[in-house]
């Protein structure tokens, strides 16, 4: 059984990465219905959450269908660090987690997200100081490294450990890579195959089908995976993993009625939380997964992702659930 301190998450927990305009509410709702075991909120930028900017407060909003869940945040400078665990302490999250990760230029050259792999000190003393002012378990996300010449992960992941770490989910790409070539998880196997190490170890990069997601279990023996983008549009991704965990074949794939449902019941829960522009907009992204496979649907995929009316939106949705109706698309994944 994997945990994160006391929180149990049984055998190979499946946890849903935080992403930036994604991992909101709405969708780690129904990522949570659909079998994801811990979710985590968008990263927060903790010069935002100090200045009380908009865009970052309303990101600590987490509600309890979705526990346990993990509030991500990013930053490089420690007094900023821990005014924002005092005001995340306030969420009452079950998890801090801090983002060691982001490849993104403008996080980057603040020193912050993934520009901290080139002080590996500082990112150890920054996790110590936050494990010593909060009782919230701290846990990391991170990578390889900077590049390749620099990869200590093993080193790194151990003294992360040893100030207090509570858990750590690595990316298998360098920071040089940012989200191209393969994902290597033999750096992360090695991690978790030193024998220092005791607090669970989550792989992340390229789960992007059940089987890959047995190979990390099973041939690289890792305690639990991330998934990130194999979930963005399509919720049910924990389920069709757990259930070819559990049966060794495929879980049948949604109808087109369902995934409309599902896209609807999204769009709505969304303007319901951000408003009507936000919600429209930021939903825009899922559309492409939510209705991937269907042929000759490029004229409902062009009026879900420019109107700018959810009336509009709704619309379309109907349409393509009256034309298509239970139809099933084989070949989604």
């Amino acid at each position: 059984m994997a945990k994160i301190d006391n929180i149990e998450l049984g055998d190979f927990p499946l946890l849903l990465a935080p992403m930036e305009d994604v991992s909101d509410p709405p969708f780690r709702a129904l990522c949570k219905e659909n079998g994801a075991d811990v979710v985590y909120t968008e990263f927060i930028s903790s010069e935002g959450l100090i200045r009380d900017a908009a865009k970052s407060v309303i990101k600590l909003d987490i509600y309890e269908k979705e526990r346990p869940v993990g509030i991500q945040i990013f930053g490089a400078n420690l007094d900023s660090m821990l005014k924002t665990i005092e005001i995340v302490e306030k969420s009452n999250p079950d998890i801090i987690d801090i983002n060691f990760g982001c490849p993104v230029k403008k996080v980057v050259s603040k020193g912050a997200g993934a520009g901290i792999l080139k002080d590996i000190d500082l990112m150890v003393s920054l996790t110590e100081a936050m494990v010593k002012h909060t009782n919230l378990p701290i846990t990391v996300k991170t990578r390889l490294g900077w590049d390749h010449d620099s990869i200590r992960i093993v080193e790194v992941a151990e003294r992360l450990q040893d100030v207090g770490c509570k858990a750590i989910s690595i990316h298998g790409r360098t920071r040089a890579q940012m989200y191209k070539g393969n994902a290597d998880w033999k750096p992360i196997a090695a991690v978790k195959n030193n024998q220092r190490m005791h607090i669970p170890v989550f792989g992340n990069g390229d789960v992007t089908t059940p089987e890959r997601a047995m190979e990390m279990r099973d041939e690289y023996g890792l305690d639990g995976a991330m998934i990130g983008r194999a979930s963005i549009g399509y919720p049910w991704f924990f389920n069709e993993v757990k259930h070819f965990f559990k049966t060794g074949e495929h879980l049948a794939k949604p109808s087109i009625a369902e995934r409309t449902k599902v896209a609807r019941r999204h769009l709505q829960m969304a303007i319901d939380w951000k408003g009507e522009r936000l919600g429209v907009v930021e939903t825009r992204r899922h559309y492409t997964n939510y209705f991937k496979g269907i042929p000759h649907f490029k004229d409902y995929r062009l009026q879900m992702v420019t109107s700018d009316d959810p009336a509009d939106v709704f619309k379309t949705f109907d349409e393509v659930e009256a034309k298509f109706g239970d139809a099933l698309i084989p070949d989604i994944r």
